[in-house]
């Protein structure tokens, strides 16, 4: 199969460092990273950067040692990160929802040296949590923010080591770093057993997230309001890395609080913002919204398994984005595959996850690993510049997730339409069977989101003695309306298959997610 040349920005270096100076000539005097308390530009930023870096050095770091940063979206995150990248390390992210089991296997998994933490984000202390986890390969703990404490030291301690380094070494470090180095190690999300980590590549991620940029329509002067966590490939690669490449500022947003949210978009007169459906669908189920100025948003980036229609719509009509555009991707393909392109039809963007990225391909394909036919539904598969390195460490986890022939196989289910258009309908581990007939939760809960009472929902499939397993629907109401189970469940019927139809309906408050926004299916389970 033939593979398209990606379209490239003219004279984009290919690795991260080389994007971070790149961005400091041409949008040097432009702000850059933009927080409540302080303000740089691009020339600010590459130069705060550049000190941490030679503080790194001062501390020892060497070209392919791993660094670890665990906390929220702040500013010293975006610092921290990139000095690793300018020094020739590979940056470790850790999920802020980690407890310190979940934290120690992930750095001894990375065998990482450094950490970079905070004392004080929503009232846990992250050097804490470490006390007792055995294994680890930390030399030291640097705390970004909060009060120093357990042997941790200061950022500003560990800042002050950079007048020992001269700039010329980290210049030089920078000038190193090769478009097939490793830049990062992101571990998938633990949904189902323990992470792995992705080894993702400088050159791929730059690539990828041009081209992911310019079908969005990022451009200078954007400002773009990072909601989804740095941790994430969402966060760092389409949040951070993009915006030095397109020339956006960076607004890290600590935490997805509704209120403070919607007060920053017109305080900061934000164009972007990205994140997973269920913060578009909060924000329009806030009893307020009305309330709000949000005319300055202009793009809306969303994916995952379950995108309804409707609120595509609604984002369009009542939150007034001009382009919303859906994407797939995973972190073993360094965060995206497939995309719409914002001159697609409203039913394109609507209902599918785009075609595959330039230089990219994308089948699917039945357990013989053969493709399948236009709206045939089979595993996604994935080729190209973007698939991850490999699992750190895991050699047999890589063979499994790899093939022969080079295809990433992504555990997805989907069908590729007749122009490859590609529309995610379930994960393998998801589906259940019903009878004999397989369900897809996601397809039902597209299904259920467009009743009028509904504003967000999740399926599982529980046990039931005489079907072998049957649905489960969690639902949240939208705001002022209420939603009767045995109503829901009749609507149901007169919409979709008997087989598709949930035996039971929840009603909740919230449902369970990890800190990129996914709901916790696994949770959900266990309550049913």
């Amino acid at each position: 199969m033939p593979r398209a040349v990606s379209e490239q920005t003219p004279d984009l270096p290919m690795t991260i460092p080389a994007v971070l100076d790149r961005a400091a000539a041409l949008f040097g005097d432009r702000e850059g990273l933009v927080e409540p308390e302080r303000r740089l530009t691009f020339a600010d930023l590459a130069a705060e950067v550049d000190v941490a870096a030679r503080a790194l050095v001062a501390s020892g770091v060497e070209r392919g040692d791993r660094v670890a940063v665990w906390g929220p979206n702040i500013g010293e995150w975006v610092v921290a990160a990139l000095a690793v990248h300018r020094v020739g390390g590979v940056l470790v992210t850790l999920n802020t929802r980690f407890k310190g089991a979940e934290a120690g296997h992930v750095l001894r998994t990375a065998g990482a040296s450094l950490l970079f933490t905070v004392t004080d984000f929503l009232g846990t202390d992250y050097v804490e949590l470490l006390d007792g986890v055995d294994g680890l390969s930390l030399r030291e703990t640097i705390a970004l923010r909060g009060p120093v404490g357990g042997g941790a030291t200061a950022w500003a301690e560990f800042l002050a080591r950079a007048s020992s380094t001269d700039p010329a070494a980290t210049a030089a470090r920078a000038a190193a770093v090769v478009p097939a180095d490793p830049c990062d190690i992101l571990f998938t999300s633990g949904t189902t057993g323990a992470p792995k980590g992705a080894v993702l590549a400088h050159g791929a991620s730059v690539r990828a997230y041009d081209a992911w940029s310019s079908v969005v329509g990022l451009r200078p002067g954007d400002r773009y309001l990072v909601v989804n966590p740095f941790f994430h490939s969402f966060g760092l690669k389409a949040g951070i890395l993009a915006s030095l490449v397109k020339g956006a500022t960076i607004v890290p947003q600590l935490t997805f609080d509704v209120p403070e949210v919607m007060r920053r978009i017109p305080e900061e007169r934000i164009t972007m913002l990205p994140g997973p459906p269920t913060i578009y669908q909060t924000i329009l189920n806030a009893p307020d919204l009305a309330e709000h100025d949000l005319s300055s948003l202009r793009l809306a980036v969303t994916g995952a398994a379950a995108i309804p229609v409707e609120l595509i719509r609604r984002m369009r009509d009542e939150l007034g984005f001009e382009t919303v555009v859906t994407g797939y991707g995973l972190t073993e393909a360094t965060g995206i595959a497939t995309m719409c392109r914002h001159t697609d039809d409203a039913e394109t963007i609507a209902t599918t996850s785009g075609r595959a990225i330039p230089g990219v391909e994308v089948v699917v394909a039945d357990e013989s690993g053969s493709p399948r036919p236009a709206g045939e539904p089979g595993e996604v598969l994935v080729r190209g510049y973007n698939v991850m390195l490999g699992y750190h460490g895991d050699a047999e986890a890589t063979e499994k997730a790899i093939d022969a022939d080079g295809w990433l196989h992504t555990g997805d289910i989907g069908v590729l339409d007749a122009a490859g258009n590609l529309r995610i309908t379930d994960r393998l581990k998801d589906m259940f069977i019903v009878g004999g007939f397989n369900a897809y939760p996601a397809e039902i809960e597209n299904a259920i989101s467009a009743h009028p009472a509904v504003a967000q929902v999740a399926v599982v499939g529980v046990p039931d003695e005489r079907m072998g397993e049957v649905g489960m629907a969690f639902v949240i109401p939208r705001t002022g309306a209420e939603v009767d189970p045995d109503e829901l469940i009749s609507w149901c019927r007169e919409r979709m298959a008997n087989y598709k139809v949930p035996r039971r309906v929840e009603v909740v408050e919230s449902l369970p997610t990890n800190a990129g926004g996914k709901v916790l299916k696994y949770e959900l389970r266990a309550r049913a």
